[in-house]
């Protein structure tokens, strides 16, 4: 019979108001994700992002790694946002008691976007052809993600995680939204909105084109394996990047030598 997992409390911040319980978005190895009412407008919700304290760990080393964690994504998160990148802005933060408040994205991932897109798997055996559709929504958002992404390393930040499930659609204004009903207008509204890059758990600061070519290969295998059929739209992505960055050239041929390796150590095992 295996012990019961240790669950710790929430952190002090959200029982404050008791009217509003908290809401539990995702729970992962290192922390987890609340979406709770704003303290500063009761009207609209933030983020909280709380790393509870870690049991396996010695309390002092466990308090310095929270605090250092929490300290370098708010710092990193700051940076971007001044400097215009599209990312949540942070509210408030206690990196002593292990948390961080941001704002809140409504919307849905771009993982979740693409897929609607997509739409349901066809048979193993089958062909699509793609030559009679108008894929120009969808390459749309490929050249956001690229701009979001410039703008991101055009900051000296690199994001360590980039996937589709760590960018929100951020919708637009009915102005902006696609005209027209049917099938094809539902489509072109899934990946519609601004890109925002979430979850800068694992970012950094770094001028490397190294890093930054890491960066677009981690998205890059992420993308093909979490959306297959749109792996040949990928270099929209990485065009809207090179306007998006000045530097794009030197970090896009570094890409090529990152490639080669990761194929390298595919053949290997």
């Amino acid at each position: 019979m295996t012990e019961p997992a240790t669950e710790f409390p929430p952190p002090k911040i959200l029982t404050l108001s008791p009217a509003h319980k908290p809401i539990l978005i995702t729970q992962g190895a290192e922390g987890r994700l609340y979406k709770t009412p704003s303290p500063f407008q009761p009207d609209q919700f933030c983020a909280l992002k709380y790393r509870p304290p870690k049991p396996y760990r010695h309390p002092i080393l466990d308090a310095r790694l929270t605090k250092a964690r929490i300290s370098s994504e708010a710092k990193v998160l700051d940076r971007c946002y001044r400097e215009g990148v599209p990312v949540p802005a942070v509210l408030a933060k206690d990196a002593a008691a292990g948390w961080m408040m941001i704002e809140w994205i409504e919307g849905e991932p771009v993982r979740v976007g693409i897929n609607k897109w997509l739409g349901e798997r066809p048979e193993d055996d089958a062909v699509v052809d793609h030559s009679q559709e108008d894929e120009t929504p969808l390459i749309d958002l490929m050249k956001r993600i690229g701009v979001a992404v410039g703008a991101l390393h055009r900051t000296g930040v690199v994001h360590g995680d980039l996937t589709t499930s760590n960018m929100m659609l951020r919708p637009w204004a009915d102005d902006r939204l696609p005209n027209g009903h049917g099938d094809k207008a539902e489509k072109a509204k899934a990946v519609a909105g601004d890109v925002v890059v979430i979850d800068f758990g694992l970012a950094m600061q770094s001028q490397s084109d190294e890093d930054r070519a890491v960066d677009l290969y981690v998205l890059e295998r992420a993308f093909a394996s979490t959306h297959p059929r749109a792996e040949r739209l990928f270099h929209h992505i990485l065009d809207s990047y090179r306007e998006a960055f000045k530097k794009a050239p030197g970090v896009l041929h570094k890409l090529e030598d990152v490639r080669m390796r990761g194929r390298k150590r595919s053949m290997l095992g």
